[in-house]
């Protein structure tokens, strides 16, 4: 499967050691960003994906945890958790995430359910709103958003829960993460993704394996919410 050959590909390419991420045959990074919470993210184009899909692959200290496909409504097309071992693919949605929604009217509910061998098909429900600001991070204009989401498992119960703020960037056509509080049956664990600095092709910096920014704190171990990332939508 694609998804597979993905994957290995970037787990062969990108040893910890390695002072450059190098991305599978056929694809073509755009973006690095280095967050708040000791993690680095690159983001990619992928020729032998339909138009408008992008890839994200996410490491921290100690190496790869999240691979990503989202399409061009920022729906989460495909999730591959490292750490957790899982992985979610988009089934259904009885409301779709939309971007074009999101940024036409301010507001976007969605309401879709993931499929994945290893866990059983979960249910994701919730919304994405602007909240009116603009902010400027390393030169790069977002905008603000705020986020509720509830999680549910195959038989209806409630899984977790997260609410925060995240960012937009309409040309990107993606989220990028920020503040945010989960809630899960073993309590509560807040995370700040923010992001610190925004490295394109040329610039020092761009594909590296190293995060910068956080690290050396002590991190919640949590992994359910592909926001990563999620994360981020």
């Amino acid at each position: 499967m694609m998804k597979t050959t993905v994957t290995i590909a970037l787990l062969a390419a990108s040893p910890v050691a390695a002072q450059q991420f190098t991305l599978p045959q056929g694809c073509e990074g755009y973006l690095t960003i280095q967050t708040a919470s000791c993690n680095v993210s690159h983001h990619f184009i992928c020729d032998f994906d339909a138009e408008g899909e992008q890839r994200r692959a996410t490491l921290d200290e100690e190496g790869l945890t999240y691979v990503g496909k989202i399409n061009s409504e920022a729906e989460w097309v495909e999730s591959i958790h490292l750490r957790s071992g899982h992985t979610e693919q988009l089934m259904s949605s009885a409301d779709r995430m939309m971007m074009t929604d999101l940024l036409a009217g301010d507001v976007d509910t969605w309401d879709f359910t993931t499929a994945s061998d290893q866990i059983g098909d979960s249910q994701y429900v919730g919304f994405d709103q602007l909240t009116g600001e603009s902010v400027v991070i390393d030169g790069v204009t977002l905008l603000r958003t705020e986020y509720a989401l509830t999680a549910f498992d195959a038989e209806g119960e409630e899984i977790w829960r997260s609410a925060g703020n995240e960012f937009v960037h309409p040309e990107w056509r993606m989220f990028i993460g920020g503040t945010s509080t989960v809630t899960t049956s073993n309590g509560t664990f807040d995370s700040d993704d923010t992001p610190v600095e925004f490295i394109f092709p040329g610039e020092e910096g761009y594909l590296s394996v190293n995060p910068k920014h956080g690290c050396g704190v002590e991190m919640s171990s949590f992994d359910a919410s592909p926001l990563i990332l999620p994360a981020a939508n």
